[in-house]
């Protein structure tokens, strides 16, 4: 044991701490503290003044609400399409295994003006629902949409390699012993996959926040109705207004890590009562 310590390849408990110190103090924390140090400019007055204007307000509101629905049907649907992806074999099941990535692939902007394209008024699927007075595009049910689209891959693979290690030996003795499909699923696989799928909900709830790329050409970007909190932040920017930028970047930031705290809290919540 010695000599593999004297001849190990890699850097030792202390040195791979300082590098790992580093690069997060380089790539997050100082950039994030960045925020804190420029909105103090504006002082605490100045901070409320502009988080609390009717206008944020509204941009978060949308923003938080058409993430939090987007992420909640990514759970569900990406529940779906990660079942389908390990439990069943079907031809041209690579490919769609593959298209699972493609908003990873895609850039946003593109991904943004198809999407438009497609569910406006008279796009090839927005012209059904503009038939029965549905607007998609250009209203926060766009918003929706978009944050769908580029949230989905997070949960598929967060869920599928868990779902893949459930072992078929205690489903099939669960039915041996009588248990209905949804017993099975409710009581054997559900537990088991439920913290990847918090995990998952997580991930696409926090990338769906900060999307701007894919949701400005669909949204309509109409102030108090549309307006995503992303775009009010490149507005101020526009005008100059660094430290009302920030303030508003800070706010998000604040919501975001709260959220995504008791997210984990309730993951852990209920990993503990699993070993319990």
């Amino acid at each position: 044991m010695a000599s593999f310590k004297a001849h190990s390849v890699l850097p030792g408990f202390n040195l791979a701490l300082g590098f790992t110190l580093l690069y997060l103090s380089l790539i997050v924390l100082i950039p994030l503290s960045s925020l804190f140090f420029k909105t103090a400019t504006l002082g605490w007055g100045g901070f409320w003044e502009v988080a609390t204007g009717e206008r944020v307000l509204a941009s978060l509101r949308v923003t938080f609400v058409a993430s939090f629905a987007a992420a909640v049907l990514n759970a569900i649907f990406g529940l779906v399409v990660a079942w389908v992806l390990v439990r069943y074999t079907f031809p041209g099941k690579r490919l769609v295994d593959a298209l699972v990535d493609l908003p990873f692939a895609l850039p946003t902007a593109v991904a943004g003006i198809t999407l438009a394209m497609l569910y406006a008024p008279n796009g090839w699927i927005g012209h059904y629902f503009a038939e029965h007075d549905i607007k998609i595009a250009y209203t926060p049910l766009g918003i929706v949409v978009a944050l769908t689209f580029i949230g989905l891959p997070f949960v598929v693979r967060t869920v599928q390699p868990v779902l893949a290690d459930v072992e078929a030996e205690i489903e099939e003795a669960a039915a041996s012993l009588g248990a209905s499909r949804w017993d099975v699923f409710r009581r054997v696989i559900f537990p088991s996959i439920y913290p990847a799928l918090l995990t998952g909900f997580a991930l696409a709830f926090a990338r769906s926040i900060g999307e701007y790329g894919s949701v400005i050409f669909i949204a309509g970007n109409m102030p108090f109705i549309s307006e995503i909190a992303p775009l009010l932040i490149v507005s101020k920017l526009e005008q100059y207004d660094y430290a009302g930028a920030t303030a508003i970047a800070l706010v998000m930031l604040i919501i975001s890590f709260a959220l995504l705290l008791a997210i984990n809290g309730l993951q852990w919540w209920s990993n503990r009562r699993e070993i319990r």
